[in-house]
């Protein structure tokens, strides 16, 4: 999974090249034959045809429904040989990380498919951890969101299922603003009418933590910037159009229309602020929508939705949710593969949705059983239609860093916009170097 010169002197080149082509024989020879007697090293190449029970891994299951209990019962209703135990982890996105890592690491066949946050999947594809999703483990992503695909895709090969999707959202006081802003400009024009009733106009999730790095993220791919190449390693964000996003969040920090206090938002303190009527716009994700017009919130009743502004149009939501990856030191694979065939039917999809996870399935966004349910539905179809990635990288971790501390550093005035992403762009190359 590395990228990677040649000088010689022409005395030796001859015997230098003959030499290589034996050895290269050689190895050919016996890679061919490790891979056609089905063993091999690589964790790929084996137990291909397995079957019997397996194990799922996924965070904690917050909706009201159980939709993966739900998921696994209905399954193991019409597979009684091969059941799927349900292995439920914290409500930790590190905590997650840190025990699917520490199996992978360890080669423990005990997690045969796992549910991945979607940057995690380029980091687990690459050392080899998951099972490629090709040749006659090859799934149909035809009916499925493509931006879901793209998520679960690595250097041009699928390595997982999409399994629910997520994308960000702007909730607004429609009683305060009629018609929601489809731009950036628009937006903060719109801000005079937050000064008018003494609330905060804008905020999102402010704090230095993976909250920072997708709000910053969707501004900066908003006005066209990028972070990293199609390798996965050579930084990109030190251009114009990065500086140009960079520089909309700073200036409206500074100016007020980011209130102060946002600068320590993550989601709970962000949403709170919106629903106790203190915000005119909010962005955060879809779960928020019941909560914002329960009969505890100021705004019951007042609540728009709509996609994410951008530079000149709709913006660029970073793309959000759980691919399922079959791990490579699966016993069982061949039943793992049928699950992952299973949770994106229409069937699983469908209690997906009704759980309030967003589906991966195109056709959910225009069913009107569930829009009259989920009434954001079609505005996160457009959100999710134009969404982006978190940086697709194997060094995901690091390179989130990066953005969010020099992200941080410009809100706060510690380093100007350049400095900040010219930070970014630093941190992103020593994370893959």
């Amino acid at each position: 999974m590395a990228l990677n010169k040649v000088s010689s002197r022409r005395s030796s080149l001859v015997s230098r090249a003959a030499l290589a082509a034996v050895s290269a024989a050689l190895l050919t020879a016996t890679f061919a034959s490790g891979c056609s007697s089905g063993g091999g090293n690589d964790a790929t190449n084996q137990n291909l045809s397995g079957r019997g029970p397996i194990t799922y891994v996924e965070g904690k299951d917050t909706t009201e429904s159980g939709a993966v209990k739900q998921l696994i019962e209905r399954w193991n209703a019409a597979h009684p040989d091969e059941k799927v135990t349900f292995k439920e982890q914290s409500n930790d996105a590190s905590q997650q990380y840190d025990d699917l890592a520490q199996h992978m690491r360890a080669k423990q066949s005990d997690y045969d498919v796992m549910a991945l946050d979607v940057p995690w999947t380029a980091e687990f594809a690459a050392k080899g951890w998951i099972q490629p999703l090709k040749d006659s483990f090859a799934i149909d992503t035809a009916t499925l969101l493509s931006p879901t695909v793209a998520s679960a895709t690595y250097k041009g090969t699928l390595y997982a299922a999409p399994r629910n999707t997520n994308g960000g959202l702007l909730y607004y006081r429609k009683d305060l603003v009629p018609n929601p802003p489809k731009t950036w400009p628009e937006l903060l024009s719109d801000c005079g009418a937050a000064r008018d009733h003494q609330i905060g106009c804008y905020a999102g999730q402010f704090a230095p933590y993976e909250g920072l790095t997708v709000n910053s993220a969707e501004v900066i791919n908003a006005y066209g910037g990028t972070f990293v190449g199609p390798d996965g390693k050579t930084p990109t964000v030190n251009s114009p159009q990065a500086r140009a996003g960079l520089q909309v969040l700073v200036d409206a920090y500074k100016n007020g229309d980011i209130p102060k206090e946002a600068i320590s938002f993550k989601e709970p303190e962000s949403q709170n602020a919106f629903a106790q009527g203190k915000l005119l716009f909010l962005r955060t994700w879809p779960n928020f929508y019941g909560v914002a017009n329960a009969d505890s919130s100021a705004v019951k009743g007042n609540v728009g939705v709509a996609p994410l502004p951008g530079k000149d149009g709709i913006g660029a939501s970073t793309l959000g949710g759980y691919n399922a990856a079959i791990s490579a030191y699966s016993k069982h694979k061949a039943t793992s593969l049928d699950f992952l065939r299973f949770m994106i039917g229409e069937d699983a999809q469908r209690i997906v949705a009704e759980g309030a996870f967003p589906p991966v399935r195109q056709s959910m966004y225009d069913d009107p059983a569930l829009i009259a349910k989920f009434p954001y539905l079609p505005a996160l179809k457009d959100s999710i239609a134009s969404a982006v990635p978190r940086p697709v990288t194997p060094y995901y971790p690091a390179v989130s860093k990066a953005i969010q501390d020099n992200a941080y550093a410009a809100l706060t005035e510690a380093k100007s916009v350049d400095d900040a992403i010219t930070g970014m762009q630093k941190g992103i190359q020593a994370a893959g170097s």
